[in-house]
């Protein structure tokens, strides 16, 4: 085998592989041992474990061994679903839930972030801001409902607070280390190529903690939905909580579980909204994506 130069272009040169008897050899590439294993659809995998436990739940309830005064099978959840779509009170009551999240995710969202710049960006700020956050972070939200109810009411104040303060901590928490998680080194490379103070938290420490942010966003988002359960069980009237609080008086598993259901759908979709602003707004930074 020799290998021979036949440039075709003095800057350009042509380096082709050829066998002892002068005719071109056909390379093969290297193909890595993952890549060559069978594709299986992504979307196959992620639905295969679901179904596989509705098949077990729906055949452990044909045949007795789960009862339906203890946890109702998937045919009769369904049909209660479809029902309660059709005489639309499911939907109300997810509108009302909505409204609540949105509300106090909102107010958590300006509280914690603002809190976390405060903190994070100036040591006064940290001096006096970080030690009352973390000493209420330890406080269970839930332990707070008879002072919400004292100070505000029994209306949709209390429940707003709820959620609000279920939300600002993990903001808080993740927004300040994100901002001190920052490289230093990238500050004193702003500051040399003569940004102003601004100028470093907005091209700088902002784009930084930006992916700490987002974290931060997706925790607050599922304890937005815990503390939504509770703040429908004081002295509601609609939402979600509500005809779940209504079905357990009832003993009415199968509008328990559909309640829990839309609960981990609406979920589930508003974490899928805040991966997908990670990925439009992170796009500068690479990571691993498993394989």
């Amino acid at each position: 085998m020799s290998i021979s130069h036949a440039p075709p272009h003095p800057h350009e040169p042509d380096i082709s592989v050829k066998s002892e008897s002068g005719a071109p050899l056909d390379l093969e590439p290297i193909v890595p041992t993952s890549s060559r294993r069978t594709r299986v659809p992504r979307w196959l995998r992620r639905t295969t474990g679901p179904v596989l436990l509705l098949v077990l739940w729906q055949l452990l309830s044909a045949t007795g061994v789960l009862a339906s005064d203890v946890l109702a099978s998937p045919g009769r959840i369904a049909q209660v679903g479809s029902d309660l779509l059709s005489d639309g009170s499911l939907a109300s009551a997810m509108t009302t839930s909505l409204q609540r999240v949105a509300a106090g995710l909102l107010l958590g969202t300006l509280v914690g972030t603002g809190l976390a710049l405060v903190s994070g960006l100036f040591r006064i700020g940290e001096d006096l801001v970080d030690a009352p956050v973390q000493m209420l972070r330890t406080v269970p939200f839930v332990g707070l409902i008879p002072l919400f109810i004292i100070w505000f009411g029994i209306g949709e104040a209390p429940k707003v607070a709820i959620i609000t303060l279920g939300v600002t901590f993990p903001l808080y928490l993740n927004v300040y280390a994100g901002i001190r998680g920052v490289d230093a080194q990238l500050i004193e490379a702003g500051e040399s190529l003569g940004l102003s103070r601004w100028g470093l938290v907005r091209h700088v420490v902002l784009p930084g903690a930006l992916p700490g942010a987002l974290t931060g966003l997706r925790h607050s988002l599922g304890i937005a939905w815990l503390a939504l359960v509770f703040a429908e069980q004081v002295n509601a009237d609609s939402g979600i909580g509500f005809l779940m609080v209504q079905a357990r008086d009832f003993l009415r598993t199968d509008v328990i579980v559909v309640c829990l259901i839309v609960y981990a759908f609406l979920g589930l979709l508003a974490d899928f909204i805040v991966r997908s602003l990670e990925r439009l707004l992170l796009q500068w930074r690479p990571t691993f994506t498993g394989r």
